[in-house]
């Protein structure tokens, strides 16, 4: 799901990779809007409260709100830096896996912190609800970045209208046969189902077990990190297997040519 790079993933590598992470990009979102009530994993609502508050001379809360959009911004930005440069030094798996780990760790912290210290003040409000916005969009940089821009799954606005404009071209016989169109609907149509899949389990879920909700969305993560690193570890093991298997034949085969060589030597035929 992650080791794989723009064009050389496969429509299974995005559709395991849109789908686990729409799910907890849903699962956050609703968790922050029960808790917080504001949406978190993306900024296009946002963009409208600051205008808002400029035009009212709110200077205090435009300034917290502009700091959530840049927060969100930085994320994404931050994700695409550890991908193009860390790839040099770490390696592919891991400049792709960095951006999940320290979404997972501001999760954490979240989720830590609201079951000991939160005291239900403005301040922290904002404090976290800047800190899940940082998360989110270290998520939809990680995926746009290494899909090609194919899967961003922490908002479906343009989901949506992608979605639609597809499934109005399937009315003519000759996109409906366009196997490329089809996947592409399939892998849209799976974010979505997801996403909306996250939402609603967090909504029944966090009233049971409340904030340990958060650590539900870490696992998932958790599942996508271990995923690649799991395949990566066998792919290591058969190579080396296969290595020492050829190895053994190898030796075997230049130790029989000698005993052969040594017997004709020995007993040369008359």
């Amino acid at each position: 799901m992650l080791r794989k790079y723009s064009n050389h993933r496969t429509h299974s590598d995005n559709l395991k990779l849109g789908a686990l992470t729409a799910f907890s990009a849903g699962m956050v979102n609703v968790i922050s809007l029960v808790i917080f009530f504001s949406f978190t994993s993306n900024v296009t609502g946002f963009f409208a409260i600051f205008s808002q508050e400029m035009s009212k001379g709110n200077w205090f809360q435009a300034a917290v709100v502009l700091l959530w959009i840049m927060l969100f911004f930085f994320g994404s930005f931050t994700s695409n830096m550890l991908i193009i440069h860390g790839n040099r030094y770490i390696g592919r798996y891991l400049s792709h896996a960095v951006p999940l780990i320290l979404e997972t760790l501001c999760l954490l912290f979240v989720g830590i912190y609201l079951q000991n210290f939160y005291g239900e003040s403005l301040q922290e409000t904002e404090f976290l609800v800047g800190l899940l916005l940082f998360a989110m969009g270290l998520q939809n940089g990680l995926t746009a970045s290494i899909s090609n821009s194919a899967i961003k799954t922490t908002h479906l606005t343009g989901l949506t209208t992608d979605l639609a404009i597809l499934l109005s071209m399937f009315t003519k016989k000759r996109y409906r046969r366009d196997v490329t169109l089809q996947k592409k609907a399939q892998l849209l149509g799976s974010i979505m189902f997801f996403y909306v899949a996250g939402g609603i389990i967090t909504g029944l879920f966090y009233y049971s077990i409340h904030y340990y909700t958060f650590y539900v969305v870490c696992a998932v993560l958790g599942v996508i990190i271990l995923y690649d690193y799991y395949k990566l570890s066998m792919m290591k093991y058969v190579y080396k297997r296969q290595l020492i298997v050829t190895n053994y034949y190898k030796k075997n085969k230049v130790k029989s040519k000698k005993e052969q060589q040594l017997k004709e030597a020995l007993c040369p035929e008359k």
